[in-house]
């Protein structure tokens, strides 16, 4: 028992269990044909929604995040090994003071999966377009028209060439952040730190302009692209950031990783650069200023 199992009403008159809100896990996997499956939950006679069908998930104790709670509940319910997967976003249902989150992610394989306590009477991969031939618990059923195109994750790919110039003001020489005068006269520096700051980005981002993926907080893969004097930084590798060298120009590389994405993949470039941003998009990536990404980090 933890300090969160509990009732608690929410300003709609409703009771929910979970004194600091509850949260639950939407576990996908893509096959190599491109179908997409979720991990469904059947749950046990005795509790609330007997015998019906949804997200594992349970209630958040008050130390807990909406990500944490989720993987831990999943975790005690059923089998899954939830240090396989990667989230790419949460999902957050406001009943009036009281929260339920959805967190959405991704596995690399369909591994079998039982259930681990009472509260759980079975467990299924379900085809995404399968899932309402079941018979859904009743606020599962209400939220999966928004969740069931949720299942998607975001690539940032940084131009840290613009990024680094839009940060420090650009060649004109006004200072940003403390950085010295001519910061231009040490590039691989400067990339080196806009690299250690976009491990903020860990945490998640909100705002995801353009509404690319239907999260409230967003997970992205960072992608930050360098070149010239700065190819270097690549071979200084930081945990939650790739960095890639572009072998001739950045623009051409930047162009190069956002063609042809997998399935269920959204790019989001992060440049100023008018010609790189109309050739992104003409690629079908969606692009943003630099501005957006450094409120972030």
């Amino acid at each position: 028992m933890g300090d969160g199992d509990g009732w608690a009403d929410c300003a709609q008159g409703h009771r929910h269990w979970g004194r600091f809100g509850a949260a639950g896990l939407l576990a996908y996997h893509r096959d190599p044909d491109g179908q997409v499956w979720t991990l469904l939950q059947q749950r046990a006679w005795w509790g609330l929604g007997g015998g019906t069908w949804g997200m594992f998930g349970g209630a958040l104790h008050s130390h807990e995040d909406a990500v944490t709670g989720a993987l831990r509940e999943t975790a005690e319910e059923c089998t899954l090994d939830t240090g396989a997967v990667t989230v790419h976003g949460t999902s957050v249902e406001d009943h009036g003071g009281w929260f339920f989150t959805s967190v959405i992610g991704e596995l690399p394989e369909r591994a079998a999966v039982r259930a681990a306590s009472a509260e759980t009477r079975g467990a299924r991969w379900v085809r995404v377009e399968d899932v309402t031939s079941h018979k859904l618990f009743e606020p599962f059923a209400r939220s999966w028209p928004r969740l069931k195109d949720a299942m998607r994750r975001l690539v940032l790919v940084v131009d840290a060439a613009n990024v680094v110039g839009a940060r420090m003001g650009g060649r004109s020489g006004s200072v940003g952040r403390g950085e010295h005068f001519g910061w231009w006269k040490d590039r691989a520096g400067a990339n080196a730190r806009l690299r250690d700051d976009l491990k903020a980005l860990d945490g998640g981002v909100t705002g995801v302009p353009d509404g690319l993926v239907p999260f409230d907080r967003c997970f992205p893969e960072v992608v930050l692209v360098v070149e010239g004097q700065a190819r270097g930084v690549a071979d200084e590798p930081v945990d939650g950031v790739r960095v890639t060298a572009a072998p001739g120009s950045g623009d051409d590389h930047i162009v190069d990783l956002v063609a042809d994405p997998a399935p269920g993949t959204v790019h989001l470039v992060v440049t100023a650069d008018r010609e790189l941003r109309a050739r992104c998009a003409a690629a079908g990536a969606a692009v943003t200023g630099p501005r957006w990404l450094l409120d972030r980090v």
